[in-house]
């Protein structure tokens, strides 16, 4: 079915393309990752609107829920047009539709990921089934840029898109330009803990784990954290917060004791507002780092979770945290100091600015044309 939409919206694209002239001052961006706007390419957007005698749309996975036929009707019919007329066009994830259609040679079109750095492999860096791979690859052939943290990441990502090594800028990523302004942890901390009254006055342990391609091993997650330990080593003082991944589905979302934040669309407002990150194989981990955070590896099934996916890097040199096997382990790091330096290390290779200039510069760069 996927497949016979995407041909479809290919379809009116190109017909678009004969019937309308491309707009030169025009920019359309299209999320359709599960982050939304809330990653570099929302901060891309807010910064276009304010390019003057710019029009400025967007595409979203929303206008495709069912629930809402009339906007599954526009994003076929008015989406096709803006994406055939628009002269910039961003992403932040792949668009399958893309590799069918024959965007006019002016078009620009952005790849600003909706990760940063480089941790696991992704893109044509891990194994996929020959059809999926062959969209993919074709839809990468319309990049005309994608855009990365640091130079030392360029090269995976020319790798992850199969794109020439030219076509990778290494600008910063525009997200930390959010989460990185004067006053953005206390104002989130601030903000969040109206919504969650229970933050007040504790320290926060956000356990944050990615999904594992396999609905059972997804289900096991929640049987990993043991709250009576967590009580009797940590105490009254802290509270453990719970944020599955959107592809985690267990049958009983429960964990007592624990604040269920699974809800909260902006993950990236939970690293800013708690005060130590549990994860193990997830890019959150880039946000925690990049903000100075401690950040625990519980990494209880490393050895299955690399075999089917893998790393670019050594997971257990590489992450700018300990790494841990056991939930007791886990606790004695959370309570542990914080090792700055390691920390400090990880974000220098995968961040290369951190002067709230780096939408400005992909703007420069792609907009205006004048390469960094």
């Amino acid at each position: 079915m996927k497949r016979l939409l995407y041909s479809i919206f290919a379809l009116l694209c190109n017909l678009s393309c004969r019937l309308f002239p491309i707009r030169q001052d025009t920019a359309l961006f299209i999320s359709m990752h599960n982050e939304g706007f809330r990653d570099s390419l929302g901060v891309m957007y807010e910064r276009m609107l304010l390019q003057d005698g710019f029009g400025v749309s967007m595409l979203t996975r929303e206008d495709l829920s069912p629930r809402h036929p009339l906007r599954v009707l526009r994003f076929f019919f008015s989406g096709a047009k803006k994406l055939a007329t628009a002269k910039y066009i961003f992403l932040n994830d792949n668009f399958m539709p893309l590799g069918q259609i024959r965007l006019r040679p002016e078009a620009v079109v952005t790849q600003l990921w909706h990760a940063e750095g480089a941790f696991k492999k992704f893109g044509l860096s891990i194994e996929q089934p020959p059809a999926v791979r062959a969209r993919e690859k074709k839809g990468n052939e319309r990049l005309t840029w994608v855009v990365c943290s640091s130079k030392s990441v360029a090269p995976i990502y020319a790798e992850a898109f199969g794109v020439d090594p030219s076509k990778v800028l290494a600008l910063g990523a525009p997200r930390a330009d959010r989460l990185l302004q004067p006053g953005a942890q206390e104002g989130t901390r601030q903000a969040i803990e109206e919504r969650y009254p229970a933050m007040k006055g504790k320290k926060l342990v956000l356990w944050a784990p990615t999904f594992r391609d396999d609905p059972l091993d997804d289900a096991a997650l929640l049987g990993q954290i043991d709250m009576d330990a967590f009580r009797a080593a940590l105490g009254d003082d802290y509270l453990l917060l719970l944020r599955l991944h959107p592809q985690i589905h267990p049958a009983k979302r429960q964990l007592p004791g624990a604040l269920d934040v699974t809800d909260e669309p902006d993950t990236a407002a939970l690293v800013l507002a708690c005060d130590v990150l549990v994860t193990d194989y997830s890019s959150i981990c880039m946000t925690a780092a990049l903000l100075q955070k401690k950040t625990v590896f519980f990494a209880f099934d490393l050895e299955r979770y690399r075999a089917k996916r893998d790393f670019y890097f050594s997971y257990e040199d590489y992450v700018p945290g300990p790494v841990t096997r056991t939930f007791d382990e886990t606790l004695r790091a959370i309570a542990a100091p914080f090792d700055a330096q390691r920390c400090e290390r990880f974000v220098r290779f995968n961040f290369d600015y951190r002067d709230c200039g780096n939408a400005a510069r992909v703007v420069e760069a792609v907009v205006r044309q004048k390469p960094q």
